[in-house]
């Protein structure tokens, strides 16, 4: 499998607080991120899979939200999880 434990905990303990860390919107961008990237690499190989293509589509919108949150709550945690990710704003 693509995202197992021990992969998720690596994303966690680069972009939140610690390992365990699941609840931060840096720790759930960054999941997000890896997932879509994931989808869209899939995506590439089987154009006419709409169930996966409606599922990137709605992981997008998760992602959007929550990097919204960030930079109305914190621009500069915004900023910085842009940088990180190499997100394009």
């Amino acid at each position: 499998m693509y995202l197992d434990s021990e992969k998720k905990k690596e994303i966690f303990g680069n972009y939140g607080q610690s390992n365990t860390d699941t609840g931060s919107p840096e720790s759930q961008i960054a999941l997000f991120s890896y997932r879509i990237s994931h989808l869209t690499e899939h995506m590439k190989a089987n154009r006419k899979d709409y169930s996966t293509e409606r599922a990137l589509t709605k992981l997008v919108g998760k992602r959007r939200a929550l990097l919204n949150y960030l930079k109305r709550i914190d621009i500069e945690r915004y900023r910085a999880i842009i940088r990180k990710l190499g997100l394009r704003k």
